[in-house]
């Protein structure tokens, strides 16, 4: 019953579990690889944070995203090489493969209703 009352209160402990054991994951990688995927992570997290309130659809791109750079360090695979010419253009590519609404969708939802607002106060 208290366990439940803190998670309302928090969030889950088990997805706060994953996400640190996926930050462990991370924060072993070799250079370059821990510097680039931190950077991703941190353009994830600001514009493909995913806000449908299931935070297994992160956590499963976050691993998916550790896994990808685990292979690449063990295979010798430069960062240039997974990432190409445009980082942001993987990084897009890369979240908008995991299903979710973002919080992107959130804000271009919220600008259409408010100029359809503004339009309707117009007539």
């Amino acid at each position: 019953m208290a366990m439940r009352l803190i998670e309302l209160i928090t969030g889950s402990l088990e997805d706060k579990k994953a996400y640190r054991r996926y930050r462990a994951r991370i924060d072993v990688l070799p250079e370059p690889y821990r510097t680039a995927a931190r950077s991703f992570e941190r353009y994830f997290m600001h514009n493909g944070g995913i806000t449908d309130g299931d935070p297994r659809v992160m956590m499963t791109m976050l691993t998916d995203f550790a896994d990808l750079w685990e292979r690449a360090a063990a295979d010798g695979t430069g960062v240039a090489e997974i990432v190409g010419e445009d980082p942001v253009e993987f990084a897009d590519a890369f979240a908008a493969a995991y299903t979710g609404k973002r919080w992107m969708d959130r804000e271009r939802a919220r600008l259409t209703e408010s100029i359809r607002r503004i339009a309707e106060e117009e007539r």
